[in-house]
């Protein structure tokens, strides 16, 4: 079970650098969590701006506060089930590195679920299954109340020809 950090007791810099904290959502019944210090904001559904000749799942880009933001489906990304979008559907936008590159991106969710504090030492790795299943995305995997998490490592989610690409899409 993890532990919780409660905020009422004097807690040690040992203590705190023990634990990561992570915002997590749900793709259908799955939940799924990001690390919360790369959130830059959850957003409910909004129409976004299509982009020709991007993959599928590039919904499109979003002008947020000046900035042009690419949109991308989760769901379609890992490869899961389409689904209508409804009111419970947000966006979140993530601060992204690869190398020493930093991009920002919207990842499309059925919706956000709680912030999850995390043990460190709890993280377990994800099973290997093989060449044929593709878990670069997986940083790890923790057991909740709740059932598992999939904790997902952001900065992995596309590779540099597909950053690249986006970056163009939001110049």
């Amino acid at each position: 079970m993890s532990e919780f950090l409660n905020i009422n007791e004097k807690v040690s810099s040992e203590t705190v650098a023990r634990h990561l904290q992570y915002l997590t959502f749900l793709l259908g019944e799955d939940i799924y969590g990001v690390d919360i210090l790369r959130v830059q904001e959850v957003r409910g559904w909004t129409k976004v701006r299509k982009i020709p000749n991007t993959p599928e799942y590039v919904k499109g880009v979003l002008d947020l506060r000046g900035t042009i933001v690419p949109i991308l489906d989760l769901r379609m990304r890992l490869s899961l089930d389409k689904v209508e979008y409804s009111p419970i559907t947000v966006v979140i936008v993530l601060a992204i590195e690869v190398g020493e590159n930093k991009y920002t991106i919207g990842v499309v969710v059925d919706t956000v679920s709680d912030v999850l504090d995390v043990v460190k030492s709890e993280i377990k790795q994800s099973p290997d299954f093989g060449s044929k299943v593709e878990t670069k995305f997986v940083e790890g995997m923790v057991m909740t109340e709740s059932g598992m998490v999939v904790l997902m490592d952001i900065d992995k989610m596309l590779n540099p020809e597909e950053l690249s690409a986006l970056k163009h899409i939001a110049d």
